[in-house]
C-alpha cells in the first residue's frame, strides 16, 4: 500500500500541471505568439545581460529579440510580464540519471535491486517534470542504471506530449567491462544472478554488439565506463582495454553516435581520450598533462562537482557552509581548476539523481564556487552545452530562428549565479510550462 501511495504521489504533480495548464488555457500541442517582457535578457552571445530587451516567440521559435520598443508584436500576441527577472536560454544538464534518486533516501544497490522497473519509470517521469520546472529544457541522460531501455520510453512520452519534461538525449544501458560494475560482484553471494546497472562486455566482438544493440534500441549517445573501483583494495583503475575502447568508439561513430566516457582516474581518462571519446565525465584524478590532451583532441569535460558534494554530505558528514571540504571534494576542485586553466571545453553536467532532481542549479553554482565566473557557468549550461550535444543550431542561445526554449529567473544569474534557484518562467518549444501566475 505504501508503494502504491508513493507511485500515485509521483504521478500527482504531473496531473496537477496538466490541470493547471488547462485552467490557464495552455495547449501543449499548439503554438502561438508570445511577447516576453523581462527586466533583462541574457542571450548567451556575450557575457552581459541586456536591460529593457524583450523576446517575441512565434510558432515555437524565437522570432525577434532586442529592445522592447523595437519589437512589433502581431495582434493577439500574449504578453508575459517578468518584472525583476532575467530571461535566459533554457538550461541544459549534460549528465543526469532520471532513474535514480538521492542515495540518502535509498542506496544505489537497493534502488537497482528492490525498486521494480515500472515503478522507477514512474519516478523518472516525475523527475523529468521537476527538471523542466527548474528551467532545464534539455537533458543528456547517461544511463538507466538497471532500468533497461526505459529512458527511450520517457523520451518518447515527452516528445509526444504525454508527460512534461525536457528534451531528452539518452544513452540507455551504458557499457561496462564484465564484473566491474554493480550490483556486485563484491559483497554478494557468488551464485546469485543479479540485475546489472549497465551492460557488461568482454572482448571486441561483445563491445561492438553492445553498441549496435543500444543504438538500435534508441540510444542517442553511447556511454562507456573506462575505469571503476576494480583495484585490489577498491581503487579506481581502467577496466575496458584499449582494443575494447577503440571498438566501442569506432562503432558508435560509424553509426553517428557520439561517446561519453565515465573516467575518474588519470589512466582511465587518458585511455578514453586516446580511444577517441567525445566527452569525459568526472575526471577527478586527471593530471594537467591529461587535460592538455583533452584540449588538443577537442574532448569536452563534465566535472560533476555536485555528485561529490552530495556523497560527501551523505557518507562523510560534510555540512555545506560549515564543514571543510572533504578530500574527494578537493580532488574534484583541483581537476576542475586545472581543466579551466588549460582551456578545456567544460559543459554543465551534474550527475543529478545522486542528488535531488530539480536542484540541477547546484552544478553551475559549484562551478562558480570553484573558479568560474557566473557568466562562464551560464555559458556552460547553455550555448556550450548545446554545442557538445551537436544541437547549437537548434537551441542554447536566444536568437531569431532558434527554438523557443527559455527560462527566466528572479535576479540576474549572469552576475549572481544563485539566482538560478528562483525560476519564474519556463518555456520549451514555444509552450509555457511555468509562468508567474501558474502554480508549478
Amino acid at each position: 500500500m505504501r508503494k502504491a501511495s508513493k507511485g500515485f504521489a509521483a504521478l500527482l504533480p504531473l496531473l496537477c500541471l496538466l490541470l493547471s495548464m488547462a485552467a490557464h488555457g495552455t495547449d501543449t500541442t499548439a503554438k502561438g505568439d508570445w511577447l516576453l517582457l523581462p527586466e533583462r535578457v541574457w542571450t548567451a552571445d556575450g557575457d552581459a545581460a541586456h536591460s529593457g530587451w524583450a523576446v517575441l516567440v512565434h510558432d515555437g521559435a524565437i522570432a525577434a529579440v532586442g529592445p522592447a520598443a523595437s519589437i512589433q508584436a502581431p495582434a493577439g500576441t500574449q504578453r508575459v510580464e517578468l518584472p525583476g527577472a532575467t530571461l535566459t536560454p533554457g538550461l541544459i544538464d549534460l549528465h543526469s540519471h532520471l532513474f535514480l534518486h538521492p542515495y540518502n533516501e535509498t542506496l544505489w544497490n537497493d534502488q537497482v535491486l528492490t525498486e521494480p522497473q515500472d515503478y522507477r519509470t514512474l519516478e523518472a517521469a516525475a523527475h523529468a517534470k521537476a527538471t523542466l520546472m527548474a528551467g532545464f529544457t534539455a537533458l543528456r541522460d547517461l544511463g538507466t542504471e538497471g532500468a533497461g531501455f526505459a529512458d527511450v520510453s520517457i523520451q518518447r512520452a515527452i516528445n509526444e506530449g504525454l508527460i512534461p519534461g525536457p528534451r531528452m538525449f539518452v544513452a540507455t544501458r551504458a557499457i561496462v567491462a564484465t564484473a566491474s560494475y554493480g550490483p556486485g560482484p563484491r559483497g554478494f553471494r557468488p551464485d546469485l544472478d543479479l540485475p546489472q546497472g549497465a551492460q557488461p562486455v568482454s572482448g571486441v566482438d561483445a563491445a561492438i554488439a553492445a553498441v549496435r544493440e543500444q543504438a538500435a534500441r534508441g540510444a542517442d549517445w553511447i556511454k562507456l565506463y573506462a575505469d571503476y573501483r576494480v583495484g585490489a583494495g577498491g581503487e579506481t583503475a581502467p577496466t575496458l582495454n584499449p582494443a575494447e575502447l577503440k571498438a566501442i568508439v569506432d562503432t558508435a561513430h560509424q553509426i553517428g553516435r557520439p561517446v561519453a566516457a565515465h573516467a575518474a582516474s588519470d589512466a582511465g581518462v587518458r585511455m578514453a581520450v586516446e580511444a577517441g571519446v567525445d566527452t569525459i565525465e568526472h575526471g577527478y584524478g586527471a593530471s594537467e598533462a591529461t587535460f592538455r590532451l583533452l584540449k588538443q583532441r577537442g574532448v569536452a569535460y563534465e566535472p560533476t562537482l555536485t555528485a561529490v558534494d552530495a556523497t560527501s554530505e551523505y557518507f562523510q558528514h560534510y555540512v555545506p557552509g560549515k564543514s571543510e571540504p572533504t578530500e574527494r571534494m578537493r580532488e574534484a576542485e583541483r581537476a576542475f581548476r586545472t581543466a579551466l586553466k588549460v582551456g578545456v571545453t567544460i559543459g554543465n553536467g551534474s550527475d543529478v539523481g545522486v542528488f535531488a532532481h530539480g536542484t540541477n542549479w547546484r552544478e553551475p553554482a559549484a562551478m562558480v564556487r570553484d573558479g568560474m565566473t557566473p557568466a562562464q557557468a551560464l555559458h556552460a549550461a547553455t550555448d556550450v552545452a548545446a554545442k557538445i550535444l551537436r544541437q547549437s543550431q537548434h537551441f542554447g542561445r536566444i536568437a531569431p530562428g532558434m527554438a523557443a526554449d527559455l527560462a527566466a529567473f528572479s535576479g540576474d544569474p549572469s552576475t549572481q549565479i544563485d539566482a538560478l534557484k528562483k525560476p519564474v518562467f519556463v518555456m520549451k518549444a514555444g509552450v509555457p510550462y511555468r509562468t508567474p501566475d501558474m502554480t508549478p
